[in-house]
């Protein structure tokens, strides 16, 4: 039976205190999923107990913080890694704290995603999903921002290598490409675009949304019927892809 019903399934999303991961883990706590939240911040813990889910504190460049944030769990049917980190990293900075930035988000967003599937693959069975959170920036660039563009395009190709791996073991792959959303770290994010360019955050977000399809900005809980969908028997057929949801901006 097709249904977007969770119920008796269990749902890991890392990155889930805040943002886009707090928006997904509403989506599945809405359709009866039994949660377990993950992320490197007290207010995991606050999420936790606003979805009625379980939870853990941990920074997932740490393999043995990821296994213990797994341990408690016989199962999982669905892995939703999406905890990252978006920073600016301008390939001229030579400095120590630019070299350290890039590193940090490439530990997280990369060798942490790696770490997290690695530790839950041994909890998964045949049926079961792995959705990693990728970026519209994953299949184009943004200047100064090499890390996390270059990550989200790892990103991308994890999950087409994955698929092919995990496709014999009865478990399906994809990515989500989300476009701008109205999260802390894109406005962080939007605030340093519009300084480097000597304009005002409002007249960039103006272009930046005037270049999509359809207007306005997505917030985080509109990313979440997404994940659903990729996570339910409606896409039993769709593994090893990378969809964007960007309102149209990103022609794919």
């Amino acid at each position: 039976m097709i249904s977007l019903d969770y119920s008796g399934r269990t749902v890991v999303v890392t990155g889930a205190s805040r943002g886009i991961g707090l928006g997904i883990a509403k989506g599945f706590a809405e359709a009866d999923a039994r949660l377990h939240l993950i992320a490197d911040d007290a207010d995991v813990e606050t999420a936790a107990q606003e979805l009625g889910a379980t939870w853990a504190c941990a920074d997932i460049s740490v393999k043995a913080q990821v296994r213990r944030a797994l341990a408690s769990l016989p199962r999982i049917d669905v892995l939703v890694n999406n905890a990252g980190l978006e920073l600016m990293t301008p390939v001229g900075d030579d400095s120590d704290a630019g070299t350290d930035a890039f590193r940090r988000i490439v530990e997280i967003n990369v060798v942490g995603t790696a770490q997290v599937t690695s530790a839950a693959l041994a909890k998964m069975q045949a049926g079961a999903v792995i959705l990693n959170t990728a970026s519209i920036w994953g299949r184009v660039a943004e200047p100064r921002f090499g890390a996390y563009v270059a990550s989200k395009h790892a990103i991308i190709g994890l999950t087409k290598t994955w698929a092919r791996e995990l496709g014999p073991r009865g478990i399906r792959v994809n990515a989500v490409c989300p476009g701008w959303v109205r999260t802390l770290a894109s406005l962080r994010s939007l605030g340093r675009m519009a300084q480097e360019a000597g304009v005002a955050e409002e007249t960039l977000l103006d272009e930046i949304v005037a270049g999509q399809a359809l207007p306005g900005l997505m917030a985080p809980v509109d990313m979440a019927a997404t994940y659903l969908f990729l996570a339910s028997d409606l896409a039993a057929n769709i593994t090893g892809q990378s969809l964007g949801v960007d309102r149209g901006e990103v022609p794919w």
